[in-house]
């Protein structure tokens, strides 16, 4: 395994920790339905799963950077990621041991990604720029993979078996995160931490993560519900694997040529793209719940509500904060994505029943425009070197 190339061995952990998202994130919500949870309590553990991205990812980035032991802190948190799973068929199905369980694993789950993209970018080193979308699609494959496998798997086994699948490929992820060491280019353990304060207060990294909550609170429905909200307008288990996977093909497609529209276009005319896109994609979501080919197209809008928003942010960041501090900003990134997710499923949840589903999605897909607000922060140039590479 050590002679396949580094470019390939990390592509490898992102089809693995995305096969577990992509069987996680369409069918979870289905598992609690079938043992017995309503809207409201889908909700409030959606936002459980989520809710420590405002702390964990933190702690983690802070460990990453005064330990320097990123790849070792993502071995622990992906095995203690399988434990949890096993964990499942020993405590008692009721909402408050599974709350518990959702506190777990999000806390493990949110040390790996944050930290297996600082470990690519500095493995990927002057290349990252040319190969990052390249590296980084395997993982949208693994959704791919994982979505479709699962769907035809659960057609034929029952949900209640979900955890079993989680525990299977947790374990790969596990196993494959061995042949990947320390990148050499990254920092070593630091006594003293460089403060973020000062980039943070950058225009263009504060409209970005200003962007970046509203951009999540609009998916948050999306991301707790569209499996629940699509079966129950009559999509089959496989038909709703489909569509996700859909999602996921666009976003391979915009891995592939995000470099192109980076180099042309200016960072605030593609975020521009990116919130209009995510904005009608929901509206239309929540206007026509029984038109497949419709929820297709909306599927579609995924490579700008996510593949091509999150490369211009993996760009940004890279670019302004200094390679001592991207454990900790890659944590703030995706604390930002937990804090939208988060208040967004709990709204979601809540009110699920008081405006029907359709109207939440409409809602939400409003709602995404206020991000627009923050647009001026970001320049219509940007430099195409990163000041604190070297």
């Amino acid at each position: 395994m050590l002679t396949i190339p580094i470019h390939s061995r990390l592509g490898g952990f992102y089809f693995f920790y995305y096969a577990i998202v992509g069987t996680f994130m369409p069918y979870w919500n289905l598992y609690l339905q079938d043992q017995g949870f309503d809207y409201s309590d889908i909700g409030v553990l959606s936002a459980i799963a989520i809710i420590t991205r405002f702390f964990a990812p933190f702690i983690w980035g802070w460990v990453a950077d005064k330990s320097g032991k990123r790849m070792l802190l993502v071995r622990v948190a992906t095995c203690m990621e399988a434990m949890v799973w096993l964990l499942i068929f020993m405590i008692p199905n009721d909402f408050q041991s599974i709350a518990l369980l959702m506190l777990i694993f999000s806390f493990f789950q949110n040390a790996i990604l944050a930290q297996f993209e600082a470990v690519t970018l500095f493995c990927l080193g002057e290349q990252r720029a040319e190969l990052y979308g390249k590296v980084r699609k395997w993982g949208s494959i693994g959704f791919i993979v994982g979505v479709f496998a699962v769907g035809a798997i659960l057609e034929i086994i029952s949900i209640s078996l979900l955890p079993v699948l989680l525990l299977c490929i947790a374990f790969l992820a596990f196993i494959w995160s061995f042949s990947i060491a320390e990148p050499k280019s990254a920092p070593n353990a630091q006594q003293q931490l460089e403060a973020l304060f000062p980039v943070l207060k950058r225009s263009v990294v504060a409209s970005l993560f200003a962007i970046e909550f509203f951009m999540l609170l609009a998916q948050a429905p999306f991301y707790s519900f569209y499996s629940n909200y699509l079966q129950a307008h009559g999509f089959s288990t496989s038909a709703i694997g489909f569509l996700w996977a859909v999602g996921v093909v666009a976003e391979i497609i915009m891995f592939a040529y995000a470099y192109f529209f980076l180099k042309t276009y200016s960072w605030r005319n593609l975020i521009v793209v990116c919130v209009l896109a995510t904005s009608l994609r929901f509206v239309v979501v929540g206007r026509f719940p029984d038109s497949f080919v419709i929820q297709l197209l909306s599927q579609s809008l995924h490579a700008l509500s996510f593949g091509l928003f999150h490369m211009i942010a993996m760009r940004i960041i890279f670019e302004h904060f200094h390679p001592t501090q991207q454990g900790r900003a890659q944590a703030i990134y995706s604390t930002m994505w937990g804090l939208g997710v988060a208040l967004g499923s709990l709204l979601a949840g809540h009110y699920w029943h008081t405006f029907t589903g359709q109207s939440i999605f409409i809602i939400a897909g409003l709602s995404c425009l206020f991000a627009l607000l923050f647009i001026g922060g970001i320049p219509k140039l940007q430099s195409n070197s990163n000041p604190h590479a070297g």
